[in-house]
């Protein structure tokens, strides 16, 4: 199997040359085309009913899509379903953990479960449940906006913003927490943040989608804006 990343970092496009035979695993929607000789199964999961409960708790889809090139080689295009950049990721017999909506595809030795991001995490509010990619093959994540990684050394900490954070390695320990008290999470704009600690790396997305959709809806008419008229 050969990828290929286009038209990054704003609108990233994953294009994946299969071999006759090949299979890759893609979350529902993000097939943009393929060529004929692509079939596509839909399955509940890769690991049976437990697994697919596990992952609608983590946020992520019941379903996933499976294409392979049948009878010759084929290809795909893959893209997020919003703005962003795509992020290549080799796993080699490891685990790593993605947040919720980061998954776009993986190659098909790749075993995809979900974790309880553990009683701390869901006490401070931020209910993470996030997915882990396990064993060795290829994966591919999304994030709205661009990447940036973050390595850490042993020991080493870092603060990352919860909406912001696309993923991390299974050596780097984390937690969650709030910001301060009620009245300083109010009046900075922040809430919960991860606090990850090495050693291994650390990925996050330079835009917050939750804060862009707000931005957008505090700048549409509302009912009662009774200056706002529409003229044909």
């Amino acid at each position: 199997m050969e990828t290929e990343i286009t038209h990054r970092p704003s609108y990233a496009h994953l294009v994946v040359s299969l071999e006759t035979g090949e299979t890759v695993l893609a979350e529902p929607g993000a097939m943009v085309s393929h060529t004929p000789s692509v079939s596509i199964e839909t399955s509940s999961s890769r690991d049976g009913l437990l697994s697919s409960a596990k992952s609608m708790l983590g946020g992520e889809s019941l379903f996933a899509n499976e294409f392979t090139a049948e009878g010759e080689p084929g290809t795909i295009t893959l893209a997020p379903p919003k703005p962003g950049d795509i992020r290549e990721y080799d796993l080699n017999d490891e685990t790593l953990y993605a947040v919720d909506g980061a998954f776009l595809a993986a190659e098909p030795p790749v075993d995809i479960d979900s974790e309880f991001g553990g009683l701390k995490s869901m006490l401070a509010g931020a209910s993470i449940t996030p997915l882990a990619l396990t064993g060795s093959g290829r994966v591919f994540l999304e994030a709205f906006g661009g990447i940036e990684a973050v390595t850490l050394d042993h020991g080493e900490s870092y603060i990352i913003d919860n909406e912001n954070v696309v993923a991390w390695e299974g050596t780097v320990d984390f937690d969650a927490r709030r910001v301060g008290d009620l009245k300083s999470t109010l009046l900075s704009g922040e809430g919960i943040v991860m606090e990850f600690t090495g050693p291994g790396s650390v990925w996050y997305q330079t835009r917050g989608l939750d804060s862009f959709v707000d931005t957008i809806a505090s700048a549409l008419p509302t009912g009662d804006d009774n200056d706002a008229t529409i003229e044909f």
